[in-house]
């Protein structure tokens, strides 16, 4: 006597390209969550055991570490650029935006620092000096004639020092951290928080 699956027993219709943009998005903030505890050389199984994926359904989306990476780190820059790009944006609100993806993201830190790594050639790396260049031109189109961080370096290399003192335990001690940074190099930052669109 062959048994039918009862209607709790039956596997979920498959939603094709719903299910596919959703697993992507788990399979992104995920990725956002490990990189910000563990760095880019998180293991890639851990990623998708967050995202509650199999790794099979990682590879589909990202045929590579490189290509996980930079999709987190894309994200990232592209709320930096939105929140530039904002109506009535100033600097201290975009640095507020910057500097809540610094607290969150030990990867975003690394991507800031990528124009200075010298040699690494692998994907990541490449791209990261082009995503670092965007974040900048977001920022210096906020800059005001006359601003203490106008110098052709000033801006980049105050982020990159800002960024330096992003550490501790929690969220709240690197924000903390941040933000006295900030303040001993005379820049006002805005809120702290993820651009809200």
């Amino acid at each position: 006597m062959t048994q039918h699956p009862t209607a709790e027993e039956r596997r979920p219709a498959n939603d094709g390209p719903k299910a596919a943009a959703r697993n992507r998005a788990a399979l992104i903030a995920a990725a956002r969550e490990i990189y910000a505890e563990h760095g880019l050389g998180a293991p890639l199984s851990g990623i998708a055991r967050r995202a509650g994926v199999g790794q099979g359904v990682l590879y589909r989306h990202f045929p590579d570490r490189a290509a996980v990476a930079n999709a987190v780190l894309e994200e990232n820059v592209r709320e930096v650029e939105q929140a530039a790009a904002a109506s009535g944006a100033t600097l201290s609100g975009v640095l507020g935006v910057l500097t809540w993806h610094l607290t969150e993201s030990a990867a975003f830190i690394g991507l800031l620092h990528a124009d200075r790594t010298g040699g690494r050639a692998d994907g990541v790396h490449a791209h990261a000096s082009a995503l670092s260049e965007r974040v900048a031109r977001s920022l210096r189109g906020h800059l005001t004639g006359g601003h203490r961080l106008g110098g052709s370096d000033d801006l980049m290399l105050a982020v990159a020092m800002v960024s330096g003192a992003v550490t501790g335990p929690t969220r709240e001690e690197r924000e903390r951290r941040a933000l006295a940074a900030w303040r001993l190099l005379g820049v006002k930052v805005g809120a702290v928080r993820p651009f809200a669109g």
